[in-house]
């Protein structure tokens, strides 16, 4: 008999490997790699790794995924002269840029923005074919589409910001460099040209869902583990067969708000918390610069922001 877990200390279950289950399409000689185990692994989730089902569409992702890797990995590294120190050191500065205004739409010479289209373009057809991938899978196993949805609201603001508002902008300018801190300086200078994105209200709503789903997720993570020693981490079985692990852990919020969801209703509660952060934070950016030209005038006109003097 395991002695009581607590939140340092967890039980790795090991047996033999899981291959998971065939179908009629006979997958299972397509899986890739030879299933084995990790314990650093084991403290995130299961400890076990592979086998591995690709398909077409995950080819074509990693691909075209690593294709975009090595192309802004290669800008980065001619930037510095193929210096491996200055790489090291200025890593974090450096920046593929899309094409300057006077492009528009077109194609910029290779150094002067073609190789930043290049690179977004095998990034699209990455992320497309991953999506791709995540729904065949979910239909082959039966399983709902809601991973595949919540992946479409992360694509959507993706797009927003790297297609969807440039062509309606008419430049591909307005999209966001490659680069960690130049990423950081095009949102700084993004709010700053429109006028404040703190008084832009989709932004606003983005930000409380995104605290919202820390929040919900480190509830309901902390409530599962809180009553794991009454069979918590069943949850399905405590779904459809409510036992004291649910008795439990409803008595104990509704002691704290007054109210509780249900086991299952948590998960509806925290998806769509996270769909929503992408999906309002996408609005706001397609609708600045579009629609609203100068947020904080916006605000003071609707009574949302207020003039200081």
């Amino acid at each position: 008999m395991a002695e009581y877990q607590n939140i340092f200390t967890q039980v790795q279950v090991r047996g033999e490997p899981e291959w998971g289950m065939d179908n009629e399409m006979n997958l299972m000689e397509e899986r890739a790699g030879s299933p084995g185990f990790s314990t650093l692994l084991g403290w995130l989730g299961n400890a076990q790794l592979g086998p591995v089902y690709l398909g077409p569409f995950g080819v074509v992702s990693l691909a075209t995924g690593f294709a975009w890797f090595f192309i802004v990995g290669m800008s980065f590294w001619a930037q510095v002269d193929y210096s491996p120190g200055l790489f090291f050191r200025e890593l974090f500065y450096l920046a593929l840029e899309p094409p300057a205004p006077e492009y528009g739409l077109g194609f910029a010479p290779l150094d002067e923005g073609g190789w930043w289209l290049i690179a977004s373009f095998m990034l699209l057809v990455s992320v497309m074919s991953w999506f791709a991938r995540s729904w065949v899978l979910a239909d082959q196993l039966g399983m709902g589409k809601h991973v595949c949805y919540a992946f479409a609201s992360a694509i959507w603001l993706f797009l927003v910001l790297g297609l969807i508002r440039p062509v309606l902008m008419g430049s591909w300018s307005e999209a966001v460099p490659y680069g960690i801190f130049p990423h950081l300086d095009w949102t700084n200078l993004f709010s700053i040209t429109w006028g404040n994105l703190f008084y832009n209200p989709f932004h606003a709503l983005s930000i409380v869902f995104l605290y919202g789903s820390a929040l919900l997720f480190a509830m309901h993570g902390a409530t599962i583990l809180a009553v794991a020693r009454y069979g918590g981490d069943r949850e399905l079985e405590q779904i459809y067969d409510r036992g004291t692990a649910s008795e439990r852990a409803g008595l104990f919020w509704r002691w704290t708000m007054g109210f509780n969801a249900t086991m299952e209703g948590i998960h509806r509660w925290a998806w769509w918390f996270a769909v929503l952060t992408t999906l309002t934070g996408g609005i706001g950016i397609l609708i600045t610069g579009t629609v609203v030209d100068d947020w904080f005038a916006w605000a003071v006109a609707h009574g949302y922001g207020f003039e200081t003097y």
